[in-house]
Order: C-alpha cells, then sequence, then structure tokens
C-alpha cells in the first residue's frame, strides 16, 4: 500500500486502510494500484480535500472503471458536491 503515501495518505491513513479491508480487497486494490490511483487523482483535481477518508470508507467505488467513477462526481455541479463532501462524506452513498 506504499502507492498511497505518494498520493498523500499518513501512515496512519493506511494502517487504518489495511486494519480494515479483507485481505482479498487488499490484494485487489494492491493489483489495481493504477486504477485506484487514478481515480483518487481525479478526485484530488476536483478540488475535493478530503479524498482520504472517502477512499478509508469506500475504498470499494475506486475499483471501477475509470470513466465511470469520473460519471458519478461529473453530474453534479462541482463547487457543490466539494462543499457537501466536506460535509458529509457519507453522501458518496447516494451519488
Amino acid at each position: 500500500m506504499k502507492f498511497l503515501e505518494k498520493l498523500d495518505f499518513s501512515k496512519n491513513d493506511i494502517e487504518e486502510i489495511v486494519d480494515n479491508t479483507p485481505e482479498k480487497l487488499l490484494d485487489v486494490i494492491k493489483n489495481q494500484k493504477k486504477l485506484v490511483s487514478k481515480n483518487i487523482n481525479y478526485l484530488k483535481e476536483l478540488g475535493v480535500t478530503n479524498y482520504q477518508a472517502i477512499f478509508i470508507k469506500y475504498y470499494d467505488i475506486f475499483l471501477m472503471d475509470n470513466s465511470n467513477f469520473q460519471d458519478i462526481f461529473t453530474k453534479y455541479e462541482k463547487d457543490d458536491l466539494i462543499e457537501k463532501l466536506k460535509k458529509n462524506i457519507n453522501i458518496v452513498e447516494f451519488l
């Protein structure tokens, strides 16, 4: 999970992910690190500042094809979406 450090995840964030994610899914994340990184970078470029917390809670959506991942977020007004995500990352479930 070292690749997450390059994406500004703290060691504590990575520890939390490893401790709370089933081993099989950790293997998938590691094997798909290019895709996961691309999706994380998309959120960073969009301006989402709490992407780490979103990844920790909803890591499975980061395994989606990048175009499908982007489609989830582009159907909403950018600034409004970012503000809502800052206040409550649980809205990810409804996107």
